[in-house]
């Protein structure tokens, strides 16, 4: 073979199944398409506490989770396992002790708690005997000043009983919103001082409860129609909505996704995770995989940032995952180490069939630099796949059908959900309909009947378009959302999202995310969110903090000339970037920057970040704005 021809020649994948790959596609006199999956799902268990007990009696030994301990000093050590026998004995204990209390859907659970042991033992007490529970965005708790994201989570529940991972952590936002008629339980450092005038109960009381027949009769008691959790929205613009999640929106999409990705099938998931469970990609998807296919779950107390990523490729050098799941910044920072860490590089690749990031905005380089780790440790590819949904469709709902795609590319609807393509103010809507989709939000009629059209579809105010309008076995991709576009002053019209991708093209390998700020100015602006990438245009120390990165001369150079491109090659004031602002914060998943499809949520970062878009268009502007 010449080197042209191996130049030209396919790349080769690590082997992985695709299970959707044909839709039924159809035209209705109002311009609306509906596709749908040529499979038909097949049939689901109708709780997914059977799945908890099928595996503890099938596999009673194997590890269901595990997590760091962690010592005096705050360090992490060793790892802690649950098997599958202990966690159904954790969930029939606590699920006693909450039957005991009277709880109910009136009366739930509300969780205080980052991901943890504690927190998947309560969560299947819950699901066990029929009582839902909420774990609300930590960050309602630790960040906020008001706790006024926490009190409505709280006002729209009415909770009978709170739970707290940490008496320290979680202490004054208890005392601030918890209701007195709230049982407050507490697993570590009840005793603090915020905490002096409120009585809790012990965690390991609860655990103590000796179970009784009551408790396997509540869950044969419990069907498709129980409900299992309340998962919040992100609620950008507006109060969070509690979107009502069912036993048969769960099970059925855990067969959906056993449909559309057979590695399911072939062998138990083995994930190391940190993605936040009071999300629905972590708390469902993750979590939910990991229960009804008898996989493990290692919890990964990293996160994609600069201070914490060190535990999670820490993790990585020691768990080999089957199938790996993390946000476009998580899966840069791995590709870079793995660049010179032979021992991540090798660990993390032994076994892993999968990648899978959220969202729509993973930077070509990124996937390229993974691929090229993967072809020099296996001498193949590890394919790189985009799941697409939300809280609403529990959540997964689209899966690519080949190794052969790009960011943006969704695929096609997962057996048993029907798209329907909507014409709507200049782009294409995409609306879902089938047994994962939500029957609504919690005390909040007037907001589900806003939700479904007048055929039942939920409307997820999600744009789309037809990767190849010729073909639509290739599938969708992804445009933006509906809402996100706005006009300038002038009555100009903005489509955000193909203004988003130009950048992100125009900038590569440099920029991450976009967001598109201008809504009543005369001229658009941008808040960029770079990749580590931009650390090589300068010499500074590989730990320098990123605001002193982004503020050399080189990296603005850089910049500038891309706003001058992007100025020049404009065909208009609707799509010509006039100032642009580089952060050093990347988009923050509590604040809600971050949507629970992980694509980035451009009306939060534009609320939360209200001083740098101002800034933007400031005279004398006290932060960099750069300008053609």
């Amino acid at each position: 073979m010449t080197g042209s021809e191996t130049a030209q020649a396919q790349p080769e994948y690590r082997p992985l199944a695709f299970g959707v790959t044909r839709v039924n596609l159809r035209h209705s006199e109002s311009g609306a398409q509906y596709l749908a999956a040529d499979a038909s799902l097949a049939a689901f268990d109708e709780r997914m506490s059977d799945r908890l007990i099928h595996w503890a009696k099938t596999t009673p030994n194997e590890t269901l989770i595990a997590q760091r301990q962690r010592g005096a000093d705050g360090s992490l050590g060793d790892w802690r396992h649950i098997t599958y026998a202990q966690a159904l004995d954790a969930a029939r204990r606590i699920g006693q002790g909450l039957m005991d209390r009277g709880l109910t859907a009136e009366r739930p659970v509300i969780i205080l708690s980052d991901n943890s042991i504690d927190h998947a033992l309560l969560a299947l007490g819950c699901l066990y005997v029929g009582i839902p529970y909420s774990p609300a965005s930590p960050a309602y708790s630790t960040i906020s000043k008001d706790y006024g994201k926490l009190r409505h989570v709280i006002n729209t529940l009415t909770p009978g009983l709170i739970w707290a991972d940490d008496g320290e952590r979680y202490g004054a936002a208890i005392a601030a919103a918890a209701p007195s008629d709230a049982e407050i339980v507490i697993s570590r450092h009840a005793d603090h001082a915020h905490l002096k005038d409120r009585p809790s109960t012990p965690f390991a009381a609860l655990m103590a409860t000796e179970p009784t027949p009551a408790v396997d009769a509540a869950q044969a008691a419990t069907g498709p129609d129980t409900i299992v959790k309340f998962l919040f929205t992100s609620g950008s613009t507006k109060l969070p909505k509690a979107v009502i999640n069912t036993n048969r929106m769960w099970c059925a999409n855990q067969q959906q996704m056993r449909q559309s990705m057979p590695i399911l099938t072939e062998e138990r998931p083995v994930l190391i995770d940190w993605l936040p469970w009071n999300h629905t990609f972590g708390g469902n998807h993750n979590f939910g995989m990991v229960i009804n296919n008898g996989g493990t779950l290692y919890i990964d107390e990293g996160k994609p940032t600069p201070a914490l990523v060190g535990e999670t490729l820490r993790n990585l050098r020691e768990i080999a995952p089957t199938m790996y799941f993390n946000v476009p910044t998580g899966f840069e920072a791995i590709a870079n180490a793995m660049k010179t860490d032979d021992t991540l590089r090798k660990n993390f690749l032994s076994r892993v069939k999968m990648f899978f990031y959220a969202g729509a905005s993973l930077a070509q380089p990124v996937w390229n630099a993974l691929f090229e780790s993967a072809e020099r440790e296996l001498g193949q590819r590890i394919v790189m796949t985009c799941g697409f949904g939300m809280t609403e469709s529990s959540p997964y709902g689209l899966f690519p059908t080949s190794p052969d795609i790009r960011a943006g590319d969704l695929g096609l609807p997962t057996p048993g959900m029907e798209c329907k393509l909507v014409p709507k103010d200049g782009k294409t809507e995409l609306r879902y309909r089938g047994p994962n989709i939500t029957p609504g939000y919690w005390r909040a009629p007037d907001s589900t009947a806003e939700a479904f059209d007048d055929e039942g579809f939920f409307c997820t105010g999600d744009a789309v378009l037809w990767i190849n309008p010729e073909d639509p076995h290739a599938g969708l991709r992804f445009d933006g959302r509906i809402a996100e576009d706005f006009k300038l002053a002038t009555g100009t019209f903005v489509s955000v999202g193909p203004l988003r991708a130009r950048v992100i093209a125009g900038g590569a390998p440099y920029i991450q995310d976009v967001v598109i700020a201008g809504l009543n100015r005369k001229e658009v602006g941008a808040l960029v969110f770079p990749t580590q990438a931009v650390r090589t245009l300068t010499d500074l120390p590989a730990n320098a903090p990123l605001a002193e990165v982004l503020g050399d001369k080189r990296v603005l150079a850089k910049f500038q000339s891309l706003v001058t491109d992007l100025s020049l090659t404009a065909t208009g004031s609707a799509n010509r970037v006039t100032r642009l602002m580089l952060m050093a914060e990347p988009p923050s998943i509590d604040k809600g920057e971050i949507t629970d499809k992980g694509s980035i949520n451009q009306r939060a970062v534009l609320k939360e970040r209200d001083d740098l878009v101002q800034a933007l268009y400031e005279d004398a502007p006290k932060h960099t704005v750069i300008k053609p």
